[in-house]
């Protein structure tokens, strides 16, 4: 009887598989037109912060500035335990929920009325949206000079003209007057973004609800609010990252006075005032860490906004 013998048969040997220089070239080919702006935007945004966040860990004055030490979290903790400081963080958010707020308001209603067809209804867009497009401080100056002023300003005079009387509208008032003036500007941010929102109803849905019987204000209250609410989250969070970082109108309008100092202008007395560079550092750190914190959910809301629109389509 003969024995017959099977070689082993060898196993294919799995070579992991490695992209050819063609496509590594390719994808650095692609890359690299960014690498300019990416470097442009770490040299200019996060290279400052850096040195921020190393100078807010120490004790420097810039009028002494060999008598600089290294003090750790004080300057953070005289930030949250300062009266001024924390009277200006209360300032700040008072100031960032009345804007926000009215702004979201009056914004709704204006979207509303441009969701409605009229004639006229591109002019009265554009103007609208005008105010948001003015320079920040030139905004600031219209209302202080052409609108408050109390001697020449455009509210008094319609006052005198009806023999009403002439306050000093700055002096009496004067962080509803800065909350005014803000309102102003960014009721038209508002209003895009819920206009947008308007304008991504399912209007079958609509026309279901006022065939079986629905007043408009059902169909507001129960379909039109509630499809709006991430457009009012997404609005109300954006808006308050600016608000919060505000600094021109509380400037121009009433140089920090009168109560009106918010966190970001007491940055500013602490650093070119004061001379304080650690204490200024840290209260601007903090500044930068609320707006990141804000801006995490922003975040959130749009790509949830994206997810539904996609889910939609």
């Amino acid at each position: 009887m003969t024995a017959t013998t099977t070689a082993p048969i060898a196993a294919p040997s799995v070579r992991a598989e490695k992209r050819p220089p063609s496509d590594r070239l390719r994808a650095w080919a692609t890359r690299a037109p960014l690498l300019p702006a990416l470097i442009f935007m770490i040299a200019v945004t996060q290279l400052p912060f850096v040195a921020t966040l190393v100078i807010s860990f120490f004790d420097w004055n810039s009028l002494y500035p060999d008598a600089r030490s290294f003090t750790g979290l004080s300057n953070y903790s005289e930030v949250l335990t300062d009266a001024d400081l924390r009277r200006s963080v209360w300032t700040t958010v008072l100031l960032t929920a009345a804007v926000v707020l009215a702004s979201l308001v009056l914004g709704l209603a204006l979207a509303l009325l441009l969701d409605r067809k009229f004639k006229g209804r591109g002019v009265v867009r554009t103007l609208l949206i005008a105010p948001f497009l003015v320079v920040p401080v030139a905004a600031a100056l219209l209302w202080k000079h052409v609108l408050y002023n109390p001697e020449y300003g455009l509210f008094n005079g319609l006052l005198h003209y009806v023999g009403g009387p002439q306050p000093d509208w700055i002096s009496n008032t004067p962080l509803l007057a800065v909350e005014a003036a803000l309102v102003w500007q960014w009721t038209p941010f508002m209003m895009l973004i819920l206009l947008a929102g308007l304008q991504s109803r399912d209007q079958q849905q609509i026309e279901a609800a006022r065939v079986d019987g629905a007043s408009d204000w059902q169909i507001f209250r129960h379909l039109t609010l509630p499809h709006l609410r991430r457009y009012l989250e997404l609005g109300a969070l954006l808006g308050s990252i600016y608000i919060v970082q505000n600094f021109d109108a509380v400037f121009t309008i009433t140089s920090g006075g009168l109560g009106t100092a918010n966190l970001p202008y007491t940055v500013y007395q602490s650093f070119y005032q004061a001379h304080e560079n650690g204490l200024a550092s840290a209260a601007g750190v903090l500044v930068v860490i609320g707006s990141i914190i804000i801006a995490t959910f922003a975040l959130r809301v749009v790509s949830s906004l994206f997810r539904e629109e996609v889910s939609r389509a």
